[in-house]
This record gives C-alpha cells, sequence and structure tokens, in this order.
C-alpha cells in the first residue's frame, strides 16, 4: 500500500510542472490533460523502474522518455495534432535539477574550498549522471519519430 501512495503522490507532483510548461509553451487548452497524464506516467514509470526495479535512473529515464513518447505519437494521431505537443512539457519533470544542482554546487566549493579528491569525485558524478539523464530524454523523445516517422524501412 504504502508503495502505491508513493506512486500517486509522485505521479501527482509531476503533473503540475508538465501542465505548468505546457502553458507556457502555448499547448491548446484540451491537450493540458494530456501533458499532465504523459508527464505522470512518465515520472512514474522512472520513479517504479529505478527505485523499484533497481534500474539505473539513466535507464530507467531512457524508457520513460521512450514510452511517453509512443504515447504522444498516438494522442497525435488521435487527435490531429503534433506530437511534440504531448511530449516535451511531458519530459520536464525528468530533467535532473538535483544531480546539475549537486555537481554545480561540488564545484562551487572546489573554488572557495580547494581540491579534495572527494568534491571532484562529486563533481563528475552528478555532474555526468545530469549529461547523460538529458541524453536520455532526449533520445527518448526522438527514438519513435526515428522508427515511425522514416522514409526508408529500418531494416
Amino acid at each position: 500500500m504504502n508503495t502505491l501512495l508513493i506512486l500517486l503522490q509522485d505521479m501527482g507532483l509531476a503533473a503540475v510542472p508538465a501542465v505548468g510548461f505546457a502553458m507556457i509553451f502555448n499547448v491548446p487548452r484540451g491537450a493540458l490533460k494530456y501533458c499532465a497524464v504523459g508527464g505522470a506516467l512518465g515520472h512514474a514509470l522512472r520513479l517504479s523502474l529505478h527505485k523499484f526495479g533497481e534500474l539505473p535512473i539513466e535507464w530507467a529515464t531512457l524508457i520513460a522518455a521512450s514510452v511517453v513518447s509512443m504515447l504522444g505519437i498516438y494522442w497525435a494521431k488521435h487527435w490531429r495534432a503534433h506530437p511534440k505537443v504531448f511530449t516535451v512539457a511531458a519530459m520536464i519533470p525528468m530533467i535532473p535539477g538535483v544531480y546539475a544542482f549537486t555537481a554545480l554546487l561540488a564545484v562551487i566549493e572546489i573554488d572557495r574550498k580547494g581540491f579534495t579528491e572527494e568534491l571532484l569525485k562529486t563533481a563528475l558524478n552528478n555532474g555526468l549522471k545530469a549529461v547523460f539523464i538529458v541524453g536520455a530524454l532526449a533520445f527518448g523523445l526522438a527514438l519513435p519519430g526515428l522508427l515511425f516517422y522514416r522514409r526508408k524501412p529500418v531494416v
């Protein structure tokens, strides 16, 4: 029961920035609920794969971004809109802000206090994790378009 409550709370909290960024991107009012659902499902899937499935966060992000992007393509065909209307705002809750911020803080501490091996390890570990998560988001966002909208067959 506790796991379900964590997932529902995560979905609710992830829907808020998805809708907020969709409004910034001037998404039509009728599509806002799909952006919220996409953001909630993507973040909950990533959380499930990472925390409960013990998959590294980079791979969990790639899978969640790909699923949300495929769902966005389905919604785009159903509602005759561009897939990015539904998918870009849904990816926003998965941006690795904590990892990037921690890496930046470690770099600032290196500048202020001087070099230590622990600070360098923190900066590199969190910085690389943030870069790979952003790469997974970009690749997951582009993957369904590469598969479904190709002019030539994949094989």
